[in-house]
């Protein structure tokens, strides 16, 4: 198997990963959290396992998708100018964006969640969730390199 090959697989399956948790976290967890824990106990474990899950991504998945991502960049020959070709430039090009507006948001959900707005940041939670979706999306459209 070509390196190039396995270097895509892990920045898919990375960002895979990423949305899954986010996904196991909104759909699964979190939900049965509400019904089954005291309300106190429920609101120390959500902030935990989104504390936890942030580590998770600063520390595994943002790296994991920088470093492949720049990687397979570099070995396309991508520049700022080819940003804007159409194809791998343009497809590349929107899923830094979408990716960089994710973060921002998902960065945004964790601010209004410690400061008491739980509604702003369950929109923000379901922003961040769906833009995710889109940067995997776009991560699977990408040409192989």
């Amino acid at each position: 198997m070509d390196t190039w090959a396995l270097v895509r697989f892990a920045h898919v399956i990375g960002a895979a990963l990423w949305v899954g948790g986010q996904l196991a976290l909104s759909l699964v967890i979190l939900p049965l959290a509400r019904r089954t824990l005291a309300p106190e106990a429920r609101g120390r474990f959500v902030r935990e396992a989104g504390r936890r899950f942030g580590k998770l991504t600063g520390a595994v998945f943002l790296p994991l998708q920088l470093a492949s991502g720049v990687a397979m960049a570099w070995h396309k020959g991508v520049t700022w100018a080819s940003l804007a070709e159409p194809g791998y430039g343009r497809t590349l090009a929107a899923k830094l964006a979408l990716f960089t507006a994710v973060m921002a948001v998902a960065a945004l959900h964790g601010r209004a969640h410690s400061l008491g707005r739980p509604e702003l940041a369950r929109a923000l939670a379901v922003t961040s969730l769906v833009g995710s979706l889109g940067v995997v999306l776009l991560a699977a459209a990408l040409p192989v390199t």
